[in-house]
């Protein structure tokens, strides 16, 4: 008969890396949603007519994500070989504790099938973006460049209206931001402008909510949305966007990430989009894009 006193202490976990990139995925988008939702959390601390009902919404739906993440990390530590000794005092759980709370399988199951919020910003002319700062509003960021470009031009915004096929009055608005612009309207006032619409687009997509084609090229389509909201503030010099980032950034980080080689690192990226008066709400996925693309790509250096 076996004797259980002398049983051989637990071998520590199996490695699984197939797992621990899932997990390694996973906790991206998580920390992705964790920003979308402190925005709108933000938005709604800064409403003084938001209800207590709504400011609570918000705060259990960052708990939700937070222990979701939790176990995680918990997954991909037990998936990449390591011991949960490390984890146990951190998040005040024993081993065992843990073990049983967050189990690979029902973990892999709530992320096989989990949603993910809408950030504020993707919704226009909505009271949740009413209280957001003007200038900093995808809508209003496109109406910049628009109307720079047809000063810039020369052109006549009675001329642009009749190339659209509108009145005048309508065009007004859209180089306001009163009105969003149609593609086809976005096309027209860059050709008569001189300018090439492809330098606008991932501006126009972005006001308007239109997600990135998988025939877009990640790094070249982040770097033209940077390079468009440079050009809707009026293409600052190096020295002023690095004034604005509080010199946290430096001129070869502004060159890199409008012009290239590769993809700069999140706090380049995260301080040159507030720097350029934008949100990092929308460039953060457009950089998470472009850095995957780049990171299967290693020799692309030019593109």
């Amino acid at each position: 008969m076996a004797d259980n006193a002398s049983r051989p202490p637990r071998s520590a976990p199996s490695a699984d890396a197939a797992r621990a990139r899932r997990c390694t995925e996973a906790l991206r988008d998580i920390a992705e949603d964790c920003t979308v939702v402190s925005e709108a959390l933000l938005h709604s601390a800064y409403r003084v007519a938001a209800p207590n009902t709504e400011l609570l919404q918000r705060l259990v739906a960052l708990g939700d994500l937070v222990d979701e993440a939790i176990g995680v990390v918990v997954v991909r530590q037990r998936a990449q070989g390591e011991p949960l000794a490390a984890l146990s005092p951190i998040a005040k759980l024993t081993e065992d504790r843990l073990r049983k709370k967050y189990v690979p399988s029902a973990v892999d199951s709530a992320l096989a099938t989990r949603s993910r919020p809408t950030p504020v910003t993707c919704v226009l002319n909505t009271a949740a973006t009413a209280d957001m700062p003007l200038l900093r509003r995808p809508d209003q960021r496109l109406a910049s460049a628009l109307t720079l470009m047809q000063k810039g031009s020369g052109r006549r915004q009675r001329e642009l209206a009749e190339k659209m096929g509108v009145h005048e009055s309508y065009a007004s608005r859209m180089l306001s931001g009163q009105r969003a612009p149609s593609w086809k309207h976005v096309k027209t006032i860059c050709e008569v402008c001189g300018v090439d619409p492809a330098r606008m687009k991932p501006l126009w997509e972005v006001a308007a909510g239109v997600q990135p084609s998988d025939t877009e090229e990640p790094v070249t389509y982040l770097r033209t949305y940077l390079q468009g909201l440079h050009y809707a503030l009026g293409s600052p010099s190096p020295e002023v966007i690095l004034t604005a980032a509080q010199h946290t950034i430096s001129a070869h980080d502004i060159d890199r990430a409008l012009y290239g080689p590769g993809v700069p690192d999140w706090p380049v990226i995260d301080r040159l989009t507030v720097a350029l008066q934008s949100l990092t709400t929308i460039t953060r996925p457009l950089w998470r894009r472009a850095q995957s693309a780049a990171e299967n790509s290693p020799t692309d250096t030019h593109s």
